[in-house]
């Protein structure tokens, strides 16, 4: 691993597993992410163990989730769930905040975001 992946830049294991907090206690406590939040089960642990494990390889890091559950076929593990461009928006409103909040300098961010709303709008599986 090298010194100048997202996931060094931020801080490494410690600095991801705080974002993964901190992104599912704004899911679960901010009013305008309930929408994103019912579309998770009662216990959120699981969630932010698995966005940890695959955030980790994502930026970088060791390929957790790879190596504990398998290839990460976002699309199809996210098929079951209604996701329009409403959803999309909410996850990366909630990420965005969860970034600010735990310290990712603005350069970075301004990047993680730009990749993560590519992503969140390739999970989309309803019309706009």
């Amino acid at each position: 691993m090298t010194e100048d992946t997202p996931y060094a830049l931020i801080g490494g294991e410690a600095a991801v597993r705080k974002l993964c907090e901190k992104f599912y206690e704004l899911m679960d406590t901010v009013p305008q992410f309930a929408p994103i939040r019912a579309l998770h089960p009662a216990d959120l642990e699981p969630s932010r163990d698995k966005l940890f494990m695959f955030l980790s390889g994502w930026l970088g890091g060791p390929d957790l989730y790879v190596q504990h559950i398998g290839h990460p076929m976002l699309r199809r593990r996210h098929l079951p769930f209604a996701i329009g461009e409403a959803e999309r928006d909410q996850w990366v409103a909630c990420m965005f905040l969860a970034m600010e909040s735990t310290g990712v300098d603005e350069p970075l961010r301004d990047k993680l975001l730009a990749a993560f709303f590519s992503t969140a709008d390739f999970m989309r599986n309803q019309p706009a």
